[in-house]
C-alpha cells in the first residue's frame, strides 16, 4: 500500500505517542513477552582464541584481522597526531566499516497513537543478551546477505520510499575512539493505519511513552534504539498557555519540555553565536589520522586470545562465538571490542535565564569524520587515568563523581553496541546543579538548551553518539512526571 503523502509536522504525534504510558499492550504484556522471547532461542556466547574464529583471519603483511569476504569490517591500526588534550600522540587499534547501516522503526498509528514496532534482538556483546532494538537493525552485509542467511523483517519499508511516510531520516557517527568514520543511517517511518503489518514473534508494538518507561531500567533498550529516538524532534507550535505552564512549572519534566522549545531570545546563547563558538573549536584543534598496518601499532600487544594495551587501560580485541537461534544466522563467530570497565556519561544541567541548560563539550576523537563533534559534559572512564593524580582526570569529573544525592535526575547502568562490542556498559547520568552553585566553563564547553541541542541533531555528525544515547534518555520529560509529583 502507498502511504497517502501529508505535508504536517510529526513533533505533535511523537508528543502524543509520548505521553502515553500504555497502548495496544500494557506494561505487563510488554514485560511477559520480553521474557518469553528470552527463553524462547538458544543463545550461547563464548570467548575462544582468535584460532578458533570462522572466517576471521590475521591478514600476511599487515596484520589487520579481517573477514574473508573483504565483507563486514577490519580491525586496523591508526596513527593519531592532535593538539587536543594532554596526549598530543598515540597509535591504537581501530574498527574500519565503511558501509552505512540502517537503524530504522517502522510506525503506525495504532488505537489512534502512533505505536514503535520493537525487536526482541540478540547480540553477541549484551550483557543479558536480548534487548530491545529498532525495528531494523542491519549493516548493508547483512542486508544484503553476505552472511548467506535471511533478510531481515520490514526491511522493504526503509528500501521502498513508497511505503512509508518518513518522520525522522539521518546519517549519524559511531564512537569516535572505535570507528574510523562510522556512520548509520538513523531512520523513522509511518506506514498507512489503514496497511495490515504482520507481527512476527519477535517483535511488539509499543507506545514511545512505553520505551521511554523501560529507559528508567537498565540494559533494556539497546543503544541502537538510543541514538535512533534522539533524533525525534518534539518542537513545533504550542498553545501559549501550554508553554507558559512549562516555562513556570518547578518539575524536571516541565523543565525538559521549556527547554525543547526555547527560543534564542531565552537561550544564553544565539544559535549563530554556538556555531561561531564551535566553528573556532575546529580551527584551533587539528587532527591528523594516519591508517597503518595493525602490527606496526605501538604499546599494543597481539595475544592468542586478545589483542591489548600493554598497561591493560582502554580496551582489548577479543573473539566470541555465538549460537542464537533467532539471529538471520543461527551460528557464527567474530571479533569485539571488550572496553575498560567503569565508563561514565553524564549531561550537567543548570537553568540559565530561567531555562534549563545543558553543558556540551567539543571533543576531539581520532573517528569522527570532522574530527570534532559535540559530547556529553563528562565522557571518561576512570580507570584509563592515574588515581594518584587527580589532576589529569576531565574537567567536572570530581563535579559529577562527588554530587549529591538530590542533584541527580538520572542513573542508570546501559549497555553500548552489542554487535561490535562486549559486555560494554557505561554509567549514564544527568545532574541537575542548583541555579546558585557556580561552574566555571572551559573554553571548549558551552551551555545549550534542548533546542539548540536538537537543532545540531539535524545536520548529522555533530553530536556524538554517547550524547545522543544519553539525550534519548532525558526524552520530552513524561518519563519523569511520576517523579515530580
Amino acid at each position: 500500500m502507498t502511504f497517502e503523502r501529508r505535508i504536517l509536522s510529526p513533533a505533535p504525534a511523537f508528543r502524543e505517542t509520548a505521553a502515553a504510558r500504555s497502548g495496544e499492550h500494557t506494561d505487563r504484556e510488554l514485560e511477559l513477552w520480553l521474557d518469553e522471547r528470552s527463553r524462547a532461542h538458544e543463545f550461547v556466547v563464548n570467548k575462544v582464541p582468535f584460532s578458533e574464529l570462522d572466517q576471521w583471519f590475521f591478514e600476511e603483511g599487515t596484520g589487520d584481522l579481517c573477514h574473508r569476504t573483504g565483507k563486514f569490517f577490519r580491525i586496523e591500526g591508526i596513527e593519531i597526531e592532535t593538539n587536543f588534550g594532554r596526549t598530543t600522540r598515540w597509535m591504537q587499534p581501530i574498527i574500519l566499516q565503511p558501509e552505512v547501516g540502517i537503524l530504522g522503526y517502522v510506525t503506525q498509528r495504532r488505537k489512534g497513537v502512533l505505536h514503535f514496532l520493537v525487536q526482541a534482538k540478540m547480540e553477541p556483546g549484551n550483557i543479558n543478551l536480548l534487548q530491545l532494538s529498532p525495528t531494523v537493525q542491519a549493516t548493508r552485509s547483512n542486508f544484503t546477505q553476505v552472511h548467506g542467511g535471511k533478510l531481515p523483517p520490514y526491511l522493504e519499508y526503509f528500501l521502498e520510499t513508497a511505503r512509508a511516510r518518513v518522520l525522522v531520516d539521518q546519517l549519524q557517527s559511531e564512537q569516535g575512539a572505535r570507528f574510523l568514520r562510522k556512520r548509520n543511517r538513523n531512520v523513522i517511518v509511518e506506514v498507512d493505519e489503514r496497511e495490515v503489518i504482520p507481527v512476527y514473534d519477535d517483535f511488539h508494538w509499543v507506545t514511545l511513552g512505553q520505551i521511554q518507561a523501560l529507559l528508567k531500567q537498565e540494559n533494556v533498550i539497546n543503544m541502537d534504539s538510543r541514538t535512533v529516538l534522539s533524533c525525534i524532534r518534539y518542537h513545533d507550535s504550542v498553545e501559549p498557555d501550554t508553554l507558559e505552564k512549562w516555562r513556570r512549572g518547578d518539575s524536571f519534566a516541565d523543565s525538559v519540555r521549556y527547554s525543547q522549545f526555547a527560543d534564542d531570545n531565552a537561550a544564553l546563547r544565539t544559535f549563530d553565536e554556538i556555531i561561531s563558538w564551535l566553528t573556532g573549536l575546529k580551527v584551533r584543534y587539528y587532527l591528523n589520522v594516519r591508517r597503518v598496518p595493525l602490527d606496526a601499532v605501538e604499546g599494543w600487544v597481539v595475544e592468542a586470545d586478545r589483542v591489548h594495551h600493554v598497561q591493560d587501560r582502554f580496551f582489548s580485541v577479543v573473539a566470541v562465538s555465538v549460537l542464537a537461534g533467532s539471529r538471520e544466522v543461527s551460528s557464527w563467530s567474530q571479533p569485539l571490542i571488550e572496553s575498560a570497565k567503569g565508563g561514565m556519561l553524564c549531561f550537567v544541567c543548570q537553568r540559565k535565564k530561567g531555562v534549563l541548560h545543558f553543558l556540551v563539550q567539543g571533543r576531539v576523537e581520532p573517528g569522527h569524520a570532522d574530527s570534532l563533534e559535540l559530547a556529553p559534559t563528562l565522557q571518561c572512564t576512570p580507570g584509563n587515568y592515574d588515581a594518584a593524580r587527580p589532576d589529569l582526570y576531565p574537567p567536572y569529573y570530581e563535579l559529577v563523581s562527588t554530587a549529591p544525592p538530590e542533584w541527580i535526575r538520572y542513573n542508570r547502568l546501559q549497555s553500548e553496541e552489542g554487535g561490535r562490542f562486549y559486555h560494554d556498559a557505561n554509567r549514564y547520568m544527568v545532574l541537575e546543579v542548583p541555579p546558585d552553585v557556580e561552574i566555571d566553563v572551559f573554553d571548549n564547553y558551552a551551555w545549550m538548551t534542548l533546542h539548540q541541542i536538537k537543532e545540531f541533531i539535524r545536520f548529522n555528525n555533530y553530536i556524538n553518539v554517547e550524547a545522543r544515547s544519553l539525550l534519548a534518555c532525558i526524552g520530552f520529560g513524561d518519563q519523569w512526571e511520576e517523579e515530580s509529583r
